[in-house]
């Protein structure tokens, strides 16, 4: 029967052609419903991608800064639930697709970040990918002794750890330090310490001539005293320049603050200094011994170091409190004898004053 349906169809060739001709059609409509439905396809894809990247690119829900602390080794994942949950973003999923179209090669780190009011899937995707963390700071004034640095750093809620060795007097270069939380206290001080070394090597290298100095540890003695002898910027070349002076023609430094030092590691009496304490002999008081002290009295700033590397070009001997907040200078004793006179006189005046506003006082 086949075989008599096979003559037939070799027979007569209208019925054959009329059979491709259907084939043909059927593989033409199969191929145009699919052709059909990768445009549908497509054109959903295009128009979902971009409903995604718009919604990306949107203002995020948060009306308020926001700080949000990434810890190390949270995963895309974790960070998007830690964003929504926070308000930062609406939808933890849309966090989650920026990190995929983005790549596997791209991380993001951890740490501490500002978000921005409405700020988007895609600049905060942004901040973190490029580690804009936050930064704090740590300001250690110029002056300050090795003991109150470390007190500093230690109350700094942003930092971490403890501080296990107390570094040598006058080692700690004081700066404003810019540090992220978390940061360890002991990397800190060692920051500090490697920049107060660079500082001390760079005054030391751009030296005058003739200096009364033997070494760059020397100049950082002596710089440790011009800071605590005077805050005004302006003063410490003249402040230095009394003290080279006076090493150059072999007179004792006779510094206060090297009193205290002596004393209490520096600190404040709230009152003047008594005769007895200045009489009384420790191996810093240069009332009672000659030269330098051995050590560092406090953590002198670079203007200071530069100040006794470029003293200003006086015959100073003297200088004495003005009244005003800074000093007044004097290459004589004779004349040294008249300021330290008006200073007394400023300073009785002072106390009557301060004794009138008690009897004025209900």
């Amino acid at each position: 029967m086949s075989d008599e349906k096979s003559n037939s169809e070799k027979a007569d060739p209208v019925k054959r052609k009329a059979k491709t001709g259907k084939g043909k059609l059927a593989i033409a409509i199969v191929l145009f419903v699919l052709v059909l439905l990768a445009a549908t396809a497509g054109g959903l894809w295009l128009i979902w991608q971009e409903k995604v990247i718009k919604a990306m690119a949107r203002p995020g829900p948060s009306m308020v800064p926001k700080v949000l602390v990434v810890k190390p080794g949270s995963g895309a994942s974790a960070i998007a639930d830690q964003l929504e949950t926070e308000g930062v973003i609406a939808n933890a999923l849309l966090f989650r697709l920026k990190t995929r179209l983005a790549g596997e090669g791209v991380t993001l780190k951890a740490g501490e970040y500002r978000i921005a009011p409405r700020a988007s899937v895609n600049a905060i995707f942004e901040q973190l990918q490029n580690g804009k963390i936050v930064q704090h700071f740590v300001t250690i004034p110029e002056g300050r002794t090795v003991r109150e640095v470390l007190e500093i750093v230690r109350q700094s809620p942003v930092l971490s750890g403890d501080i296990a060795d107390v570094p040598p007097e006058g080692t700690l270069l004081p700066e404003t330090y810019s540090v992220t939380r978390g940061a360890a206290r002991e990397k800190l001080i060692a920051r500090m310490q490697s920049d107060m070394q660079k500082a001390l090597e760079a005054a030391w290298a751009a030296r005058a001539d003739d200096l009364p100095l033997a070494n760059a540890q020397e100049m950082l003695i002596l710089a440790s005293i011009v800071e605590k002898e005077t805050g005004i910027a302006a003063e410490r070349p003249q402040v230095a320049a009394v003290f080279i002076n006076r090493l150059r023609r072999g007179m004792r430094l006779e510094s206060d603050p090297t009193i205290l030092y002596g004393l209490n590691g520096g600190q404040a009496l709230g009152r003047g200094l008594r005769r007895s304490e200045i009489d009384r002999k420790t191996a810093w008081n240069t009332y009672q011994i000659d030269g330098l002290p051995p050590t560092p009295i406090s953590n002198p700033g670079r203007d200071a170091l530069m100040a006794v590397a470029q003293p200003a070009q006086t015959k100073d001997l003297y200088f004495v409190a003005d009244g005003k907040g800074g000093h007044v200078f004097a290459s004589t004793y004779r004349q040294h004898l008249r300021n330290v006179a008006h200073w007394r006189k400023v300073e009785r005046q002072r106390k009557r004053d301060r004794r009138k506003k008690g009897q004025a006082r209900p």
